[in-house]
């Protein structure tokens, strides 16, 4: 009690500071910017794709101690829901353990001629995060991959071996690399940071890429520098700046906790109806926010609310529970769900909005002890 007692403190200066500070936070669309063709295109995550990408976790050591038996067990069921509907490419830590994986995934009844398997020893499970950007080059249509620098958020001890991931991948597809550089400097991006409609525009946080002294990832950045980058590597030419992410969130407030693009023009948003509850003002501002804002072409958006879940802890501490940290696959959406009253509820929210999809719950009960949830694990590539 008196670590969320803490953490409500904390929140709400934090909260405070950026609704002081957000110039322009509302007023997103600008009708006089010209925009130029961008080299690159990064689709969005409701448009076809090859593969999904996953890492199986071995080491008590990182993320899920003490919980790796029972996340493994769900690991294997959300591998095979990704293998029902498309390939499923896992990283394991060695041949041995790509034998042990297997079998899990035999025993489940999983679709194994979908999965394959990639050697090497990473540390860190979220690929989201470490794992490649892919992006369409508009002049050839060539898909290559970016690699931004991952310094585990810079919040624990950045493994050398996880800044590889987008390397080791793009060799198994077969793919080109880009290492994004601004100033001079390569930049510090993760995948969690943002989601896109595949058509220009895309949602960040100021909590996650603007806070001067909590995580910075990119020393000295403004809202025009991340803007530039987003327009050069993404072709992104209308940003929508949220303000702070969730509760419990060891990111720093990574947008693919509470706010996703289903469609072109229609974002799913959580909605915390408890005035007492830690995520509540933060999330109500970022529905104002999603509000007054605008698409590329001028456009409102079309704004669905999601619940949350009842707060969920382990050992006293808050967890970043949310059903928006699900995974569009081919044929079905997956969304991660916590024995709670509401699972129900945010199941028939998804389906209205994925029409085409089978909507999916898979248990991430004891996954969220890691700090995020099945979209946070996963990666699309092209």
């Amino acid at each position: 009690m008196q670590y969320y007692k803490k953490m409500r403190i904390k929140r709400k200066k934090y909260f405070s500071f950026f609704k002081k500070n957000s110039l322009n936070s509302h007023r997103i669309y600008n009708e006089e910017k010209i925009i130029e063709m961008t080299k690159y295109r990064l689709p969005a995550e409701f448009e076809k794709h090859q593969a999904i990408l996953i890492m199986f976790p071995y080491s008590d050591k990182e993320d899920f101690s003490p919980k790796l038996t029972a996340v493994q067990y769900e690991f294997v069921e959300f591998i095979k829901r990704i293998s029902f509907s498309e390939t499923c490419v896992v990283i394991v830590k060695d041949a041995k353990h790509a034998h042990i994986v297997y079998h899990l995934l035999l025993d489940a009844c999983a679709q194994t001629a979908n999965i394959k398997y990639i050697e090497y020893q990473a540390y860190r499970v979220w690929m989201r995060d470490s794992g490649p950007i892919p992006v369409y080059e508009n002049e050839t249509g060539k898909i290559v991959y970016l690699n931004f620098n991952f310094n585990a958020w810079a919040n624990y001890h950045a493994y050398p071996k996880d800044d590889k991931v987008p390397e080791v991948v793009a060799e198994f597809m077969e793919r080109e690399t880009v290492m994004p550089v601004y100033n001079g400097k390569r930049v510090t991006l993760e995948g969690g940071a943002i989601d896109v409609n595949g058509s220009g525009t895309l949602l960040c946080t100021e909590e996650c890429l603007m806070d001067k002294n909590v995580q910075v990832r990119n020393e000295g950045f403004s809202k025009q520098d991340y803007e530039n980058v987003f327009n050069e590597y993404f072709g992104i030419t209308n940003v929508i700046w949220l303000g702070c992410g969730i509760a419990g969130d060891d990111t720093h407030g990574h947008v693919d906790d509470f706010c996703r693009f289903v469609n072109r023009d229609t974002v799913i948003i959580c909605d915390e109806e408890n005035k007492n509850d830690i995520n509540y003002f933060a999330l109500q501002e970022n529905i104002s926010r999603l509000k007054d804002a605008k698409l590329e072409d001028g456009k409102p958006l079309n704004i669905v609310k999601i619940p949350m879940p009842e707060p969920v802890y382990y050992r006293g501490n808050r967890l970043p529970a949310s059903y928006a940290n699900f995974l569009i696959t081919e044929k079905s959406v997956l969304v991660p769900i916590y024995q709670d009253i509401n699972d129900a509820k945010a199941l028939n929210i998804l389906s209205s909005v994925f029409p085409t999809h089978n909507v999916i719950g898979v248990s991430a009960v004891n996954i969220v002890w890691g700090r995020g949830g099945l979209h946070c694990l996963t990666h699309e590539l092209y």
